[in-house]
């Protein structure tokens, strides 16, 4: 699923005036620049064979600045025929400078018309809140996919309220 190569460029991200991040489609050039990127990829293979095959499949997003990646992203339509954004990765030292906002915001203008839905550990406050900083709702969980940590859903509807 691609979305005609689509580059965003934005010039202000957390206060950085001159910062011009930039989305594009991830090609198999990038799995290794993203598997570094990737907290959890360098201890486990399962997750560098997912990177792979979503770059295959023209799923994976990246965020980059002058060259350099800060972050990804997966988007599939795999889940009940909606927009789903199946991961959001944002390398150690970019967090916390609205990498991740901005990667979201990119989805979602271009999801725009259509339903999105994310979903993140009960675990992982850190994307609850930057999902409902993005607009996000709360749209219910999914038990017993990780023992004792709850999957929550959320939505972004087709047109959000003004």
């Amino acid at each position: 699923m691609r979305f005609g190569g689509v580059v965003r460029v934005l010039r202000s991200v957390s206060g950085l005036p001159s910062l011009d991040l930039r989305f594009r489609h991830a090609n198999p050039d990038d799995f290794v620049a993203l598997c570094l990127l990737d907290t959890f990829a360098a201890e486990h293979p399962k997750r560098r064979e997912a990177i792979a095959i979503w770059i295959n499949e023209g799923a994976c997003i990246i965020a980059e600045v002058n060259g350099e990646a800060t972050g990804y992203a997966v988007l599939t339509k795999h889940f009940f025929g909606a927009f789903f954004i199946e991961m959001l990765m944002v390398g150690n030292r970019f967090r916390g400078r609205g990498f991740g906002l901005a990667l979201l915001r990119h989805l979602q203008a271009q999801c725009a018309g259509s339903k999105l839905f994310s979903s993140t550990n009960m675990s992982n406050r850190t994307m609850q809140n930057l999902l409902l900083k993005a607009g996000f709702k709360p749209s219910g969980y999914i038990d017993n996919l990780d023992v004792n940590d709850p999957e929550l859903v959320f939505f972004y509807p087709a047109y959000p309220d003004p």
